[in-house]
């Protein structure tokens, strides 16, 4: 009798975690991959998927830069022997003329960088990190109506190839 390995059925694949706040909130103007410095019970957490990205946002400070409030919550079988702190700054892994390319189009007015998305890429953790510029009301009811006609429109054409 052979003995098969237990598969891995949570979020193996790809995405952990997507900040829709953001892409809701901002305009996307640049986007860059970056690694992420964490822990092992953080890891673990991550793989059960127990990451919020909401109010996210990303610092630089001595020419690196930091993830801010993004929040794991520790499992409880994996953090028993360390003290967890959930919401913990997190270093990001980027080239040296990224940090300074990203920092410099932070420091415009109107501009920040966040945190769009965590992600697995083969077996490592990788964070989707954008420049963003912030939307004004009307911007976010306009994206919002063309999103409800996407739907509409999928809708009558699903109706219509019947």
């Amino acid at each position: 009798m052979s003995k098969s390995k237990k598969k891995h059925t949570s979020t193996a694949g790809g995405s952990i975690a997507q900040n829709k706040k953001a892409r809701h909130d901002y305009h996307i103007v640049d986007k860059y991959e970056a690694g992420l410095s964490l822990l092992g019970w953080e890891v673990k957490s991550l793989r059960a998927g127990k990451l919020q990205l909401v109010d996210s946002y990303i610092i630089f400070k001595d020419g690196e830069a930091y993830l801010i409030g993004a929040h794991i919550t520790p499992l409880n079988t994996a953090s028993t022997h360390v003290i967890a702190d959930p919401s913990r700054s997190r270093k990001l892994l980027l080239h040296r003329n990224e940090i300074d390319r990203i920092e410099r189009q932070a420091q415009q007015t109107g501009y920040t960088s966040v945190c769009l998305a965590v992600y697995w890429k083969g077996n490592k953790i990788k964070a989707e990190v954008a420049l963003v510029k912030g939307k004004q009301l009307h911007d976010k009811r306009a994206a919002s109506k063309e999103k409800d006609w996407g739907r509409e429109k999928q809708r009558v054409l699903k109706q219509f190839n019947r």
